[in-house]
């Protein structure tokens, strides 16, 4: 796909920033630094979403002509809503939550236009089910440290936390940390917006 604009991309995830090259893109990354706070007046889609777009305006101040993509995972089971651990006594709560149970992936993304700000935004749903965990295993797990940067404390690629998992229904990629076909197909038609209503002209892409 040919650009309108460089891409920017407001996270530090490496998992973000390998899956958006697996496509073709080199985003400039520039990590957004606001917390991640839930509305409870809010789903937690609208929540994902909301923190996306939260984060692609705090980055676009940076830049005068870009495409600023901000994103946002959230673990749910039942009433609870998973983010980042605090600690490890918090990963390790979660995981213990998770074990032998069927819970909801959702990854939220934002496109946003600078100069203009226009915006939109999309999520992706995927269900997991994990075996049931042993104590041990989630104690090592843990003390490697890589359900840290987590949302809901773990995993699903290049890491140990792929063996908790024993089936998905829906987008891989959406657990990963970024739905890849719902976000190529969402560019190409935000792409086609900006074109058509500022007359945008394609740029070549790195």
């Amino acid at each position: 796909m040919n650009l309108v604009k460089p891409l920017v991309l407001a996270s530090q995830s490496p998992r973000r920033m390998s899956l958006l090259r697996q496509i073709g893109f080199q985003p400039l990354i520039v990590p957004s630094h606001i917390p991640e706070e839930f509305d409870s007046r809010q789903s937690p889609a609208e929540n994902a979403r909301s923190l996306a777009l939260e984060k692609a305006k705090e980055v676009a101040g940076k830049f005068e002509d870009a495409l600023i993509i901000g994103a946002d995972t959230v673990v749910v089971l039942g009433e609870h809503l998973l983010a980042k651990p605090e600690n490890a006594s918090d990963a390790k709560r979660m995981l213990r939550l998770l074990s032998g149970k069927t819970h909801i992936v959702i990854t939220a993304f934002a496109l946003l236009d600078c100069p203009s700000g226009e915006s939109v935004t999309e999520h992706e749903t995927t269900g997991v089910t994990f075996r049931e965990l042993p104590d041990e295993e989630i104690d090592m797990y843990v003390s490697g440290g890589s359900p840290m940067d987590k949302a809901g404390a773990y995993g699903i690629q290049d890491d140990y936390g792929a063996v908790f998992v024993s089936r998905i229904n829906g987008c891989f990629y959406n657990v990963v940390g970024f739905p890849l076909s719902k976000f190529y197909t969402t560019l190409q038609k935000f792409q086609d917006h900006l074109m058509e209503s500022r007359g945008y002209t394609y740029v070549k892409k790195d």
